[in-house]
Formats: structure tokens, sequence, C-alpha cells
């Protein structure tokens, strides 16, 4: 009856579980997939677009839109070669113009090789000395370099490398050239004396002092205040240092009076020119004048020199009462010290044994 009931002249579909709007919506999305599937985001301008773009797919963003990345708003500086970035190539010019040079010339190769093969030895022989003071404790002398034959030894070892620091070499060289330029100007103060004692017979006491002077300058100068430097700077010894600096500030004075010539102690200004203004013993004055200015030389020399090695003993924090205290250890640690010490308690204990043995006596 119901079919009977039905208006034959409606839609079919209304009815149809099809024609509900969410069923069509899914329905249209094979429709819509198709559509992205033939969308393209990298094509230029982007011509190719969904095409029911205004049916619920967002539109694409604008050209004013704010990327998710921020972009540098300043451009890059530009781009400038650096200081190490420059490849130095002087050295290796230097190295091909070396290797250019030995190959063409086989005489320098020969002798590069023989410098090399004695640099070598040399470096053998220095480490094997130092091994061997490390292992018994002593080291063998080499200062005065003495011939084999010779029937004295060396007395001292000396080696700037081995012994002092890398920063106080070149100070602890220029004392020991110092004291040889020391030497050098009392050998010519000797010939000056004689020249003095040809030209004038009062220059007979100077030069039997000049004599003297050479004799018992030249080992003490280095015993007295050459070698107390180079220990000090050798161990960090403020005893060394005051020994030092007490007995080179003597010597400055000595170098003072004998550049100066006074009296007959050596030839100086003073005798110099002393003898030039005579007739015919302009020779004579003239070679005395040259000796009183090395004298004066060595006179500045020593000066600035001992301002100089103040200067770094004060700046390593040493005072008076660390070098009391060394020469106390010193003193202590000496053998002979220690026996005559050890001798003269034992006669005291003796002393006071027999003292109390002989009042119970009694």
């Amino acid at each position: 009856m119901s079919d009977f009931d039905s208006n034959p002249f409606a839609d079919p579909r209304v009815n149809s579980p099809f024609s509900d709007p969410s069923v069509q919506q899914a329905a249209g999305g094979g429709h819509r997939q198709a559509a992205l599937d033939d969308f393209n985001p990298f094509a230029d301008g982007n011509q190719t677009r969904p095409a029911n773009q205004g049916a619920g797919v967002p539109p694409p963003r604008s050209a004013q839109t704010q990327p998710a990345i921020m972009t540098p708003s300043d451009d890059p500086p530009p781009y400038s070669q650096s200081g190490a970035q420059k490849v130095d190539t002087s050295e290796l010019q230097k190295r091909q113009e070396l290797e250019s040079l030995v190959a063409g010339s086989p005489g320098v190769h020969e002798d590069i090789g023989e410098e090399l093969e004695r640099k070598a030895a040399e470096l053998q022989r220095k480490e094997q000395e130092l091994k061997n003071a490390n292992f018994s404790g002593k080291r063998e002398n080499n200062w005065p370099p003495l011939p084999k034959f010779f029937p004295v030894g060396p007395c001292f070892y000396q080696d700037f490398n081995v012994d002092i620091p890398l920063e106080f070499q070149r100070i602890v060289k220029f004392a020991y050239y110092l004291w040889g330029f020391h030497v050098i100007v009392l050998i010519l103060n000797l010939f000056g004396s004689l020249a003095y004692l040809i030209a004038d017979k009062d220059g007979a006491a100077t030069f039997g002092l000049s004599i003297l002077w050479l004799v018992l300058f030249t080992p003490c100068s280095f015993i007295c205040w050459y070698r107390p430097l180079y220990k000090a700077f050798r161990s960090d010894s403020s005893f060394n240092f005051f020994v030092f600096f007490f007995i080179f500030f003597f010597q400055f004075c000595v170098y003072v009076v004998q550049c100066l010539g006074i009296t007959d102690f050596t030839v100086g200004w003073i005798n110099g020119l002393t003898i030039v203004t005579k007739d015919g013993k302009a020779a004579a004055g003239g070679f005395m004048l040259v000796i009183a200015f090395f004298f004066t030389v060595e006179a500045v020399a020593s000066m600035f020199y001992l301002i100089k090695v103040h200067r770094i003993y004060r700046s390593t924090g040493a005072s008076f009462q660390k070098a009391q205290a060394e020469f106390a250890s010193g003193v202590m640690k000496n053998e002979a010290v220690r026996g005559a010490a050890a001798d003269a308690a034992a006669g005291a204990a003796r002393g006071a044994v027999s003292g109390y043995g002989s009042e119970n006596r009694y």
C-alpha cells in the first residue's frame, strides 16, 4: 500500500542513503585527491593549482608572508684574505736554492756534510758528559782548555749550555768576555809600562807593578768575581751574588784608578798626557793614551754590568737573609767544618765527664 500512496513524480533519490551531504562529500574526495595530485608546488609561478581551490583547500602563501626561518637583513661582509691564509714561500725558495747549490757543487755538499757530522759528534759528546756527570755526581774539568801533554790539567768545569739557564746565558757570557778583555788590557798595560820606562826613567815603578797586576789580577779576577757570578746564575745562589757584588765593585774602583793613571799605579790619562807633551816621546805617550782609553771602556762597561746584574738579582726576590741562610747551610755541609765541630763537641764532652769523675773522687 505504501507504494501506491507515494508520489510517482517525486525524486527517487530523496530517500536514498547516498543523498546524504556527508556521504556525497566523502564520495567527491577522489576528485579533490586527483586535483591535489596534479598540484606542483615547485613549478614556476605555481600555475598548476587544484581545481577546487575555493572549496576548502587553503590558498598558497603570498610573497609577503613571513617565512619560518629568519633570513639575515644585512649582506655578508666581502671576502678578504687573512694573514693566516697567506703562504710564505720564502723559506721553501731558500731551501730549493740551497739544494740546487749543493747539487751543482760537490765540494759544498762535502763541507755541509762534514759540518753536520762535527756538530752531531759534539752534541753526542756533551750528552755523554752530562750522563756521566749525573751518574757519578762529578764532572770532568774542562777549563782552561789545556793540551793533554801539559803537566797541569784543567781546574774548573764550564759549560754555558748545560749549567746556565737559557735566559741568563747571554749575560754570563758577557762577564766571561769582560774578563778576557781585562786580561788583554793588562797585557797591553805591561807593554805600555815598558814604553813608559823607555821614555822616562820614572816609569820603572809602573813597569814593575804592571807585571804584578798581570800575574795577580788575571787568576784572582777569574776566581773572585767571575766564578761566583757563574755559580750564582747556575744554582740561583744569593751568597754567590753577594760575593760578586762586593768584589766586582772593588774591581770597578781599580778600573777607575787604572784609567786615570794616578801616580805610578798604571799607565793612564795623566801619565799618557805627561809623556806625549815631551819632545820625541809622542809615540810612547800615544800608546799609553790608547791603554788609558781601554781602561776607561772597562770601567764604564763594568758599571753598567753591575747595575744590570743587580736588577736581575732583585727581580728574583733574593735578600741578605737568604744569603745568610745559604752560607750557614753551606758551612754545615762542609766535611772539614763538620769534623772540627764534632771533635770540639767530643772534647767538651770528655772534659765534662773527666771533671765530673774527679769531683766524685773527692
